[in-house]
């Protein structure tokens, strides 16, 4: 651990992309985590033709994902999964130790273009729930929080999650941008997130002096803006001494981020073979089963007699 001081971050604390940041403002009695994504988001989204709106309301996903997955003392899995009756009618994200993030997004392209200039996160998401799920493994109890979508965005969504599933103040804000490297002369999808929670005395007691210390937090907290986030220059812990150096802020080793996917031709061979042959017959497409991962959209093709002349 170590406090910051206007000197370059050490290496390791958190200089770069793909990473969540632990840290924690003493004076205030908070604590919380900031998550920098550049690559890894930037790949998740790119992977699927998504309409500009969906790409940053999954990219929110990812950010949030991120956040809550990093908590995790232990091998397990974060679910994040918002079931809407929306044009977005589908976002998964999921976090699994160490690091590692996939997520994508079903939506229906005509009501997304029809919004028109009508589509913030409430309108894509319309009414549904969002379930936050902690899998632990098979020999496990999964615990789960659900809280309801009422035409907001997934900001309130959480909050709510907080307010109810773990009674804890928190704030929390989300960003997801295009960046253009002028070096390459591209646009890259970039994001970042910031979440801070109020630390409670032992039994739970909250004080005149604890209120106070939340209070001046979460007012310092929310003065970020979308752009720090995201910025590519600006370092994570530079941003927290920006925001909290006053409250003792100190920022501890930084967790690293990547992309992944959980296919491989054996998982979709598995698949395939558990559908009866009828079903494997309506699949067939010029000779071939194919069938594309929704998450890392890799396609993979097989010789429909392989299959059909297994079920007859």
């Amino acid at each position: 651990m170590e406090r910051f001081e206007e000197t370059p971050a050490s290496p390791g604390t958190g200089t770069g992309d793909d990473l969540v940041l632990p840290f924690q403002a003493e004076r205030a009695g908070a604590s919380g985590r900031l998550a920098r994504l550049g690559p890894l988001v930037d790949q998740i989204l790119t992977r699927h033709a998504y309409p500009e709106p969906v790409s940053k309301l999954l990219g929110e996903a990812v950010v949030l994902t991120a956040l809550l997955g990093a908590s995790l003392k232990f091998e397990g899995t974060f679910i994040f999964q918002a079931v809407t009756d929306g044009p977005v009618d589908l976002l998964v994200a999921d976090y699994r130790t160490p690091g590692k993030l996939r997520a994508y997004a079903r939506f229906d392209a005509e009501k997304v273009a029809a919004l028109g200039d009508r589509q913030g996160q409430g309108s894509l998401l319309g009414h549904g729930h969002l379930a936050m799920t902690i899998d632990q493994g098979p020999e496990t109890e999964r615990y789960q929080g659900i809280v309801p979508l009422e035409g907001g965005g997934l900001n309130e969504a959480a909050d709510v999650y907080f307010r109810q599933s773990e009674q804890l103040p928190t704030y929390i804000r989300l960003a997801v941008a295009r960046h253009y490297d002028g070096a390459t002369g591209r646009q890259s999808w970039r994001a970042g997130g910031l979440l801070l929670q109020h630390l409670t005395r032992e039994g739970g007691a909250i004080s005149r002096a604890d209120e106070d210390g939340w209070n001046r937090a979460r007012t310092l907290a929310a003065t970020v803006e979308d752009a720090e986030l995201v910025d590519p220059m600006l370092a994570p812990d530079r941003l927290l001494y920006r925001l909290f150096h006053e409250e003792g802020v100190r920022a501890f080793r930084a967790g690293q981020l990547e992309a992944y996917c959980r296919c491989s031709e054996k998982r979709v061979r598995d698949l395939l073979g558990s559908f009866s042959g009828e079903e494997l017959a309506d699949m067939v497409e010029r000779d071939h089963i194919h069938v594309t991962c929704e998450f890392c959209n890799r396609k993979y093709s097989f010789p429909a007699r392989e299959y059909l002349d297994r079920k007859n």
